[in-house]
């Protein structure tokens, strides 16, 4: 029998308007609401992440980070 969805945890979240426009895009796509997605995105984390560019896009972000919260 398949796990049943349970959306136990509720947490606010700040995004940047470009991550929020994405988020909505991938739910609405894989027909699921923002909550589910995120929920989909952080269980299969390991699975769909490429290894590879992570560390080095988290450094752009990081690079960015104070200049965006300006």
């Amino acid at each position: 029998m398949p796990k049943r969805l349970r959306l136990t945890r509720r947490f606010p979240v700040a995004m940047t308007e470009d991550g929020y426009r994405r988020l909505k895009r991938f739910a609405t796509e894989a027909g699921l609401d923002e909550g589910e997605a995120l929920s989909f995105l952080f269980e299969n984390f390991d699975s769909i992440l490429d290894k590879d560019k992570f560390g080095h896009r988290l450094r752009l972000f990081n690079a960015e980070l104070e200049d965006r919260k300006k």
